[in-house]
């Protein structure tokens, strides 16, 4: 770890519009992934971190949902604070929403609609939480990166740039929904200016980073899976993958209470209450068998 602990953000605002009417009455970070709510994954990505202290940002309708569905985190060893986000302003909003919880320390926020999976994640999360200066993102493959922010490198294979949804793509490569920012990122995002569209990119902010020299990109080779589960097509394909990956391997993707486990945040006792609370499915029983 950097000698100034490092914080989590999940940004879970936004109205889900893209996948009305089912979003209508429930926020689009709530629901299913297969057997488990959209959150659970990317909250386990920040836990796989070793990030304990986190910061939930939500649209002020929303947040009750959010509170029942996860509480104050005491139940996987953490530390969970709630943020309400007034309106949907662009992802570079998240750090000005939460700069009095980071109180200046460095963060990692990932999108509470992403899903990262794949062997060695860990240790790819803990090389970017080493990194105490600048900024971490990564890159991943995809078929149709003019729908992302795409990175462009130079020949040197050093990153140039940050390109949103361009027209002629200047690689495959597309930044994820996670983001490694040093202690300096809502000053930054203070100097963002907004967009055609009303909104105070990430993009924007990622910039300032390198042109300080300060942004790093790790790819993400083919061992990783990165969903994100923006469309009814996209959700349904990433309750698919995990269902698979559940019922082949007989191991849980996003389990809160596993990584808390392991890391030590919780005792047997309090994973045996996990699984009493939920007895009657599949994820009971697979909790009670990790503390057997």
């Amino acid at each position: 770890m950097s000698g100034t602990e490092r914080r989590g953000i999940i940004l879970a605002g936004g109205s889900g519009t893209r996948l009305y009417p089912i979003t209508m009455g429930v926020s689009k970070q709530l629901l299913p992934i297969y057997d488990k709510p959209m959150i659970y994954y990317p909250l386990s990505v920040l836990m796989l971190t070793g990030i304990r202290d986190i910061c939930i940002i939500t649209t002020p309708q929303d947040q009750a949902q959010f509170q029942r569905t996860l509480g104050d985190g005491s139940q996987w060893g953490l530390s969970l604070t709630y943020v309400e986000q007034p309106s949907p302003d662009g992802l570079a909003q998240a750090y000005l929403l939460a700069e009095d919880f980071l109180d200046g320390a460095p963060s990692a926020m990932v999108l509470g609609d992403n899903i990262f999976f794949g062997h060695g994640l860990p240790e790819q999360l803990r090389i970017a939480d080493e990194q105490a200066q600048g900024g971490t993102v990564f890159g991943y493959r995809v078929a149709d990166p003019e729908r992302y922010g795409v990175v462009a490198f130079g020949p040197d294979k050093r990153v140039t740039g940050i390109v949103e949804k361009p027209e002629v793509p200047p690689s495959p490569y597309a930044v994820t929904g996670l983001y490694f920012l040093d202690g300096s990122a809502p000053e930054r995002a203070r100097k963002v200016t907004p967009s055609d569209r009303g909104e105070l990119e990430i993009v924007t902010l990622l910039e300032s980073y390198l042109a300080d020299g300060l942004l790093n990109v790790r790819q993400m080779g083919r061992g990783y899976a990165w969903l994100d589960t923006g469309t009814h097509a996209s959700l349904l394909d990433a309750g698919n993958f995990v269902r698979t990956l559940s019922d082949r391997q007989g191991q849980q993707v996003g389990c809160p209470e596993e990584i808390a486990f392991e890391n030590g945040w919780i005792d047997r006792a309090q994973l045996l209450d996990r699984a009493a609370l939920f007895q009657k499915t599949n994820y009971g029983k697979y909790l009670r068998r990790l503390a057997d």
